[in-house]
């Protein structure tokens, strides 16, 4: 029998260079030293870093060097880094990882803002799983957690594991992970961190931060999307989850993705570098919050919660967010509602509704993210498009 493969192509549609692109939470564009050291790699031809000929090893030595460039970034050893597919993996090893180590004795303490790839983990690891709740301005509920771990009971329960992040992707708010994790370390558990949205936009420090298990990823940094890292702490349970060839200290099975790797650690070298600059977007953000909660009768959520710099969740209840995410877009502006990491569509945030936010407010919450290439104008664009996409819904509905 004979297969016949017909391959179609198409042009590919051109994005105008004059879009505003303010959805760097979603994915960062490629910084230009990520792009240099994949192409890098890729020019060093067929190389299998498992390899002992010299291919391989110039291969093993690239992977070797980004592992050091990340362990950097987050003040870790370079040993202590598993190179994944993404943060969703990496996340996924971590939550799967430590059940597995743990035998299946532990309860699995997910914070209500985590983003799916943790929550959807734990509620596919076999382990039994519990909220933990978040407080109106968006940080998770330390008393709560306090008098929880200061009532658990062990032989019922297992080990304690919380599942925080470090930064909320959809409105920027930094939790209390060290807090957090010294309250779990004194208990006698452990807590799985995911980092992704943070690295490169705040200080990131394992020691510092506590944490037993910590997930970052290329792609919100400015390198390679499917590219990511679990860091675990020195002794902290963990089992593989993949098998196979036993590549990554037999931790994370799979030829590893030696471009991948190396645009990522150019990456967060770059991102680490240029943290002041990503700070200072701070100014121009709440100068656009104020316009347009002056302009446009906004609500800023997390304002009052210390947030990441480049980004803001706001709303306008009775607009709703698909129409205003679609409306941007004619006017050549990229922005999301809610998180833009499972099927493309529009629905109520679950996060928002942690917050206790109202079903208006969390109908018509969209957020604009900014980061490593962003220019200071863009903040004027973004309001612009906005307040002109108002102007015109209010006019339509008043006729």
């Amino acid at each position: 029998m004979q297969i016949f493969l017909q391959v179609h192509t198409r042009r590919l549609t051109a994005i105008p260079v004059s879009m505003i692109y303010a959805d760097h939470n979603a994915t960062a564009p490629l910084r230009p030293e990520a792009r240099e050291a994949m192409l890098a790699a890729l020019d060093m031809g067929a190389t299998n870093p498992s390899s002992v000929h010299a291919r391989g090893r110039a291969a093993r030595a690239v992977i070797e060097a980004a592992r050091m460039q990340v362990g950097g970034a987050i003040g870790s050893r370079a040993a202590d880094i598993i190179f994944t597919s993404g943060g969703t993996e990496a996340d996924a090893l971590a939550v799967q990882g430590a059940v597995d180590a743990l035998n299946g004795r532990c309860t699995l303490i997910v914070s209500a803002i985590e983003h799916e790839a943790i929550a959807k983990s734990a509620g596919h690891s076999g382990a039994v799983v519990q909220t933990a709740y978040v407080t109106a301005d968006g940080t998770l509920d330390l008393d709560d957690l306090r008098t929880r771990m200061t009532k658990w009971d062990a032989d019922a329960l297992g080990t304690p594991v919380l599942c925080i992040m470090l930064a909320n992707n959809e409105t920027g708010i930094i939790q209390p992970v060290a807090e957090a994790a010294a309250i779990m370390r004194d208990a006698g558990g452990l807590t799985i961190c995911d980092a992704v949205q943070a690295l490169g936009k705040i200080p990131v420090n394992v020691a510092l931060l506590g944490v037993d298990y910590l997930s970052v990823s290329a792609h919100k940094v400015g390198g390679p999307q499917g590219v990511g890292a679990l860091w675990h702490r020195a002794g902290a349970p963990l089992k593989a989850i993949l098998h196979g060839g036993g590549q990554e200290r037999s931790l994370r099975s799979g030829t590893e993705n030696v471009a991948g790797i190396a645009g990522f650690g150019a990456a967060v070298e770059a991102a680490i570098r240029d943290l002041p600059n990503y700070a200072a977007l701070a100014g121009h953000r709440d100068a656009m919050e104020s316009r347009l909660k002056a302009e446009g009768g906004v609500v800023v959520i997390g304002e009052g919660s210390e947030r990441l710099a480049g980004t803001s969740n706001f709303a306008r209840p009775g607009f709703r967010a698909e129409t205003q995410v679609m409306a941007l877009d004619l006017a050549g502006v990229c922005v999301s509602a809610g998180s833009a990491c499972s099927s493309g569509k529009v629905k109520r945030s679950v996060v928002l509704m942690a917050m206790g936010a109202s079903d208006a407010l969390a109908e018509s919450a969209i957020r604009t993210s900014f980061g490593w290439n962003t220019l200071p104008a863009d903040f004027d664009s973004v309001a612009d498009a906005w307040l002109e996409a108002a102007r015109r819904t209010v006019l339509k509905e008043n006729v």
